[in-house]
């Protein structure tokens, strides 16, 4: 594959948090690299699974490591180790350009509502 999303550095970064190492007990991972490079562009790429290109592996094996490692919390431990100690989140903001209510939850009135009784 002529381009990598992760580079060498980054790699190295994120290879030993991973589990299927040669030093781990039971099997080893047949290439860890080409399964996050999978699943960094199914992120990306917001495509489905079945279309993942085959320089990545079979999707349907990327996708199974994928939701292991998911289960196992491998995704989750590898973001609060390596990303989660460079945000520094004092402030969030939520814009509402994307976060939009349903016009009954705004106080529209429904239409189908019942007529107000009369005294």
């Amino acid at each position: 594959m002529a381009r990598r999303m992760l580079n060498d550095r980054q790699w190295l970064r994120v290879a030993p948090h991973l589990p299927g190492k040669h030093t781990d007990p039971g099997r080893t991972g047949a290439n860890n690299r080409n399964t996050v490079e999978g699943i960094l562009w199914i992120a990306r790429t917001g495509a489905p699974w079945r279309d993942l290109p085959p320089e990545f592996g079979k999707w349907n094996t990327v996708y199974i490591r994928f939701r292991r490692w998911a289960i196992a919390g491998v995704l989750a431990d590898l973001y609060y180790r390596l990303a989660a100690p460079l945000l520094e989140l004092g402030i969030v903001m939520v814009d509402g350009t994307f976060v939009k209510v349903h016009k009954h939850g705004a106080g529209s009135p429904k239409a189908n509502a019942l007529p107000a009784a009369r005294p």
